[in-house]
Parts: C-alpha cells; sequence; structure tokens
C-alpha cells in the first residue's frame, strides 16, 4: 500500500516540477549567447537549482497536503468505483483502491441496496492490506454509529414503522431495527397480537408468541442504549396514536355491540368499531376493551368461562375511559335483582340456601340464582366453638338459614346458620 501512495506523490511531484521548468524556459533561451565557459558554470547552477526545485515542491506539497496514513478502526471516505454480487469496490484516492465483501457490504439501513458507481461511502478499516493488495473495509461497522443515531432520531420523533420478528421467548419477541438487535416486550404489544392463553400457562404464550416469527409489525422505539447496546420497542405505542384518535368518539354511558376477543382470569375482552368506523371489515380498525370480571353479571362469578366464552356477541356500556384503555359492563345492561329483594326476602326469614363459595370472611350463599349472603366466619365459629369452617359447612351442600340483614343498595345481606336445635324446636312448634 505504501509503494502505491509513493507513486502517487511522486506524480505529484515531478507534475510541480515541470510547472517550474516551463516558466524558466524563456530566460534559458536568452542566456544562449554568452561564452562556453560561462554556460558550463550556468549549467552546474541549474542542475543543483532544479535539484533544490524538486526538493522545496515535495515539502511544499508535503506542507500543503497533511496526508494522515489510515489504521485499521479508522472510518473513511471512498467513491464506487464497481459491484459486484459479492463485493464492492472503492476509490480511496491516494491510498488506492479497497474492498468490501460479504456480509460487510450490510449497513442496516438499507443504503447499500440503492448503492451505484460513483457514490461516497463512509467504511471502517479491517485490513490494510489483504492477500490481493486492496485495502479491507467494512460498510456495516462504519454504520452502527449511524444507525444508533438514527434509532435516538426515531425515538424523540415518535416515527411508527415496521420491522420484522426474527424469534421469541417467554417475555417477547426478537427484532431488528437498522441492523440493530432489539426487544418487543409481550407487555408492549398491541391488544391483536397479546397472547391470551387459558390459565395463563407460559408454554402456550410461547408457542402463541412463535407464531409471529417472520411476520412484521409496525412498532415504536421506547427506549434506546448505546453503551448498553439496548434497544426496546412498543406496538402498544404505534398503535396507541390511532387507538386514542378512535376512542375520542366514545364517551361513558355509550352502550356498544361487540365480540368476545378473549377470556382470562380477571374477566372478558371485547373487540368493537367506533361510531366513525362502524361499517368497517378491517380488523384494525376495531378497538378493544375489557369487562373485569365484577361487571359481568350481578351474581359473583368465581370463573369467568362459566358465563361467557371467546366468539360471543355481546352488549356493553362504557363506564370508564383512561387513556387507551377502556372498561365496560355487561351487567349495568341487565336488572339490578337486588332491586326488588326486599319483595321476596325479610330480615328474620328463614330460608333454603347453597354454600357456593367458602374463604376467610366466610361462606357465601345463594338464596337464588340471582341473590346471595354471607355467613360471617365470627357467626359461624361462635355457634360452633372449636371448629373450623369447613368442619361445619361443605361447599355444594344446603342448608337452612337466618336472614340477620339486608342492605339492597350494597347488595349484602348478612346470614346465620340454623343449628339442627334451633331447626327441632322450629319444627315441634308447628305440630304443636
Amino acid at each position: 500500500m505504501l509503494d502505491n501512495i509513493y507513486d502517487t506523490l511522486a506524480k505529484e511531484v515531478d507534475k510541480a516540477t515541470e510547472e517550474k521548468e516551463e516558466k524558466s524556459e524563456t530566460s534559458d533561451i536568452s542566456a544562449k549567447g554568452e561564452d562556453e565557459n560561462s554556460a558550463e558554470t550556468d549549467e552546474t547552477k541549474t542542475i543543483v537549482e532544479e535539484k533544490s526545485e524538486a526538493a522545496s515542491a515535495m515539502a511544499d506539497f508535503f506542507n500543503q497536503t497533511k496526508i494522515v496514513f489510515p489504521k485499521e478502526g479508522d472510518v473513511i471516505e471512498g467513491k464506487v468505483i464497481q459491484i459486484e454480487s459479492n463485493a464492492i469496490y472503492l476509490d480511496l484516492g491516494i491510498f488506492g483502491t479497497g474492498i468490501v465483501l460479504g456480509k460487510e457490504i450490510k449497513d442496516g439501513l438499507g443504503a447499500t441496496d440503492r448503492l451505484k458507481a460513483g457514490d461516497s461511502v463512509s467504511a471502517t478499516v479491517t485490513d490494510l492490506e489483504n492477500d490481493d493488495g486492496y485495502i479491507e473495509l467494512s460498510i456495516r461497522e462504519a454504520s452502527i454509529e449511524k444507525a444508533w443515531q438514527n434509532l435516538e432520531v426515531k425515538q424523540v420523533e415518535e416515527e411508527t414503522f415496521d420491522t420484522k420478528i426474527l424469534d421469541a421467548n417467554k417475555g417477547g419477541l426478537i427484532v431488528e431495527v437498522n441492523g440493530i438487535i432489539g426487544f418487543l416486550p409481550v407487555s408492549q404489544l398491541s391488544s391483536e397480537h397479546y397472547p391470551r392463553v387459558e390459565e395463563g400457562e407460559k408454554n402456550k404464550i410461547l408457542e402463541k408468541l412463535r407464531s409471529y416469527i417472520g411476520t412484521e409489525m409496525q412498532v415504536r422505539v421506547i427506549d434506546t442504549d448505546r453503551e448498553g447496546e439496548k434497544l426496546i420497542v412498543s406496538e402498544k405505542a404505534a398503535y396507541s396514536g390511532r387507538e386514542r384518535k378512535a376512542i375520542s368518539e366514545l364517551k361513558v354511558g355509550d352502550v356498544i355491540e361487540g365480540e368476545v376477543s378473549g377470556v382470562v382470569d380477571f374477566g372478558a375482552f371485547i373487540k368493537f368499531l367506533p361510531p366513525s368506523k362502524k361499517d368497517s371489515a378491517i380488523e384494525e380498525d376495531k378497538l378493544e376493551g375489557l369487562v373485569h370480571i365484577s361487571e359481568l353479571a350481578w351474581q359473583l362469578i368465581d370463573n369467568p368461562r362459566d358465563v361467557i366464552k371467546t366468539g360471543d356477541k355481546v352488549k356493553c356500556q362504557i363506564i370508564g375511559i383512561d387513556d387507551t384503555r377502556v372498561s365496560l359492563s355487561i351487567k349495568a345492561l341487565l336488572t339490578d335483582p337486588w332491586s326488588e329483594v326486599e319483595k321476596k326476602y325479610k330480615a328474620g326469614d328463614t330460608v333454603d340456601g347453597q354454600v357456593r363459595k367458602i374463604n376467610h370472611f366466610g361462606a357465601f350463599v345463594y338464596l337464588d340464582d340471582d341473590i346471595h349472603g354471607l355467613a360471617h366466619v365470627s357467626e359461624l365459629l361462635e355457634a360452633h366453638p372449636g371448629k373450623n369452617i369447613e368442619e361445619i359447612v361443605l361447599t355444594g351442600n344446603t342448608y337452612k338459614w337466618k336472614i340477620l340483614s339486608i342492605e339492597a343498595k350494597e347488595h349484602r345481606m348478612g346470614l346465620a346458620l340454623v343449628s339442627e336445635k334451633a331447626k327441632e324446636k322450629k319444627e315441634k312448634e308447628k305440630k304443636d
């Protein structure tokens, strides 16, 4: 490589020397009439002067041209001379010809796909002279800094763009942006792609995430860290802009019709169209809201799957809007059975009731399909000292209960278990 550089420098010096010789030709011709002794002296003087001028020209060239010899790792500019299927040749000026091979061509920003002869590119020196005498370069390495700068701009400007899903793990999806590997957490997936798996089984979640490998998703950059080489993207953030605009058409109290898109332990997700898109057949136009387990029905529900399933068509009322979260209620559109509870039951009545749930509060007892009461743990244990609740009543069994209190507005009813002695006494009184 140095030989090539010195050859180039010598040509530049010869050019500078020739220009000075041309300027001196006129004065040389006018001196021809002098005597021979004087001519010899002048010839000797001219030779010395020419050598001196050549040295001066070279010195001037080096002084005017500050040459910094490249080293491995340096980024230098070059012009594209030739493009082949697996190599790009660059003109590096006085440093000769550079070559970019194989995977070192790809820059992550897609710019190399549009390269043509005459284009200027930046490349990193990886080898000062390979076996073929070329300076070996990498466009890919030189583009990493540019790639991070581009990602930071995307983050600041909240730019939405497509990215391909490369892989998946239990925490989310692996993506690539500008040649940089990034991560799309499960929590940052849109409602369309969020893996709502029965019982939340991790293996099924992973299976669902893997089904996205090879597809593309629209995302935004939400975190960049060059030093830590960390890139986090969000599909939810990319979707939220469109979602907010659609949600702005809604208000609390509106009634929507939709389809159950997923059922989880804490409720059901409902997909529906905003008013401006009510006739749309495009899936992406749909919004999604949540019916919490407590809003599915008026009765107590342990498992949402007992009362609703994916694919069901339902009507809901909007009961809350918080940014992009829409809270829905099915029971708000149903008649509250507690509104007429005092027509059916009164404090002091003895009634039949089935124990459907036992927890640390006591036993939840259903008098019918809609009305339930609580036999508090303190009442049960006081009447049966030395026993635990499970020894007093069993889930699924029906017992006699005395209604202690009714609070219709709060949907509360207090119950007390009627003991065997009390039942016997009451039956005896009836016979007498």
